[in-house]
């Protein structure tokens, strides 16, 4: 066995998570022979078709996700569960392994989850830390063709909102692009956007207070400078009558230096005039007709 040749594909296969394809072997110079050698003595094994793995390498997601994406060629992409994993998105399932390739490329026979589709654009396709996966908004449509439930999908809606990869109203023109024959999920994901744009779930239910309650809808996450510099960013902000909802999990600021930080970004938003309120998650989720009532006289009020 060509020990040059066996040397590289290993420190290549290190660099690729521990996987390597059979294209690259043979381009590095392992003969047929020299693999099946290797193979036999389990320094190399199969981890796919036309696709090896390093022997004794831990089989992790990481080397999972490298060996179908060797497997399935450069126009795959992982998504769906594993999309949302890799954006980051909250409730993700930790260990999924998806992919998608276009539709003509249906029937590919490999040991991984596969989906296809025939609407898979380039817009729909990003590289997220080295990975190619699909984009937060497209995987957000796909978590929904999944049913998973909308505790979660909410959570991908509201996780893609809040890091910037997406938005509301991007989420909704693609679904539209993409919407066919069938519920497939759209029913959901077209309700849970209603209340979209918050940050996590509580913002989420108290947006749906709100419109449940005929109120006005706040604008949501509103950053507020003074003389340049960002004085804070704000959950909720009803900007007709200067009023600034904060929700929270009750818990709080508890050591004396970020109660010192909420007074002065408080006091802050006070000086531009605006009027801050906070409801905790207690209030939001088990009172929300005292939240309701409250919101009604401060609007009514003001």
């Amino acid at each position: 066995m060509g020990p040059s040749a066996l040397a590289a594909v290993l420190e290549l296969a290190a660099r690729q998570h521990g996987a390597v394809s059979l294209r690259q072997i043979r381009q590095l110079g392992l003969t047929r022979a020299q693999l099946r050698s290797a193979t036999r003595a389990a320094i190399i094994i199969e981890a796919g078709p036309r696709v090896y793995a390093v022997g004794g390498s831990p089989a992790t997601t990481e080397r999972e996700q490298m060996a179908g994406l060797l497997c399935l060629g450069d126009e795959a992409v992982l998504s769906h569960e594993a999309a949302a994993r890799i954006h980051g998105f909250d409730r993700c399932l930790p260990d999924a392994v998806e992919f998608t390739i276009p539709r003509v490329r249906r029937g590919v026979r490999t040991p991984f989850v596969v989906h296809t589709s025939a609407r898979l654009r380039r817009l729909d396709a990003v590289v997220v830390d080295g990975w190619p996966c699909t984009s937060a908004t497209r995987t957000v449509i796909d978590l929904a063709r999944l049913n998973i439930g909308d505790l979660r999908l909410g959570a991908a809606i509201d996780s893609a909102v809040r890091s910037g990869a997406s938005a509301p109203l991007v989420i909704a023109q693609r679904l539209d692009e993409l919407r066919g024959p069938g519920s497939w999920g759209a029913p959901s994901l077209d309700r849970l956007l209603v209340d979209a744009g918050g940050h996590t779930v509580l913002e989420r239910r108290f947006l749906a207070l709100m419109r449940r309650a005929g109120l006005p809808r706040p604008t949501t996450q509103l950053v507020h400078r003074r003389g340049g510099r960002t004085v804070a960013r704000v959950d909720f902000c009803f900007e007709v009558c200067g009023i600034i909802v904060e929700v929270s999990g009750g818990l709080g600021h508890s050591s004396p230096t970020e109660r010192a930080k909420d007074a002065q970004r408080r006091n802050e938003l006070q000086d531009l005039g605006r009027r801050v309120y906070e409801f905790t998650n207690d209030q939001v989720t088990r009172r929300p007709g005292y939240v309701v009532d409250t919101m009604r006289r401060l609007i009514a009020a003001a």
